[in-house]
């Protein structure tokens, strides 16, 4: 029990910084709904377990090739941020929500799990939150391990949960005015990411 309420702090931390994703979802929340914006935040969710496998099972084979390869995880991260910047500026808000369609959640998911893999610094962020508890390179105790990154993954859906149904609370104050200024609004603020991510590997 202590493992896991660690893993969910541990992934609630990692995920509660709004940086590109945390800014996509709240756009998508108020543009499509509660649980387009949910759904995008799995994708964050299940890449944060990823890493949090990689780290919790002491995989420094997978984690050295992640790091060695950031260049290319970056330049493509980067590249897709820019692409999902200039879309969201340039999209026009809907006189209403969209209903969620199955193709649409899927897609939602993946574009936010491509996004959270291609940043591969989050590995360092868990490894070295892992190191500081304790908890790094639990070879053999494999329940532990399981038992941790379990509690990241749900340390870090909790957070896609409170920040969608928090997004989803302005939603019917937002008229469509409001709405493609917040649409122009994220699309600079993702875009930016995506150019900082870019100008990292000059």
């Amino acid at each position: 029990m202590t493992t896991l309420l660690r893993g969910i702090v541990i992934g609630f931390s990692i995920a509660a910084p709004v940086g590109p994703i945390g800014i996509l979802c709240i756009r998508r929340t108020l543009a499509e709904g509660r649980t387009s914006g949910f759904v995008s935040g799995l994708g964050a969710a299940t890449a944060d377990a990823f890493y949090g496998c990689v780290a919790g099972f002491g995989l420094t084979l997978v984690s050295s090739v992640l790091v060695s390869q950031q260049h290319w995880f970056r330049l493509i991260g980067g590249l897709f941020l820019c692409y999902l910047g200039v879309r969201t500026f340039l999209a026009r808000p809907a006189a209403q929500a969209a209903v969620p369609t199955r193709k649409g959640l899927a897609g939602a998911y993946a574009a936010t799990l491509f996004l959270t893999l291609t940043n591969p610094m989050t590995i360092l962020s868990f490894a070295a939150i892992f190191a500081g508890l304790g908890l790094a390179n639990t070879r053999g105790d494999y329940g532990s391990a399981i038992v941790l990154v379990l509690g990241v993954f749900t340390g870090s859906v909790l957070w896609w949960l409170v920040l969608s149904t928090m997004a989803s609370l302005f939603r019917t104050r937002l008229n469509t005015g409001a709405l493609q200024w917040l649409n122009r609004i994220s699309g600079i603020v993702i875009t930016g990411f995506g150019l900082i991510a870019l100008l990292s590997l000059i």
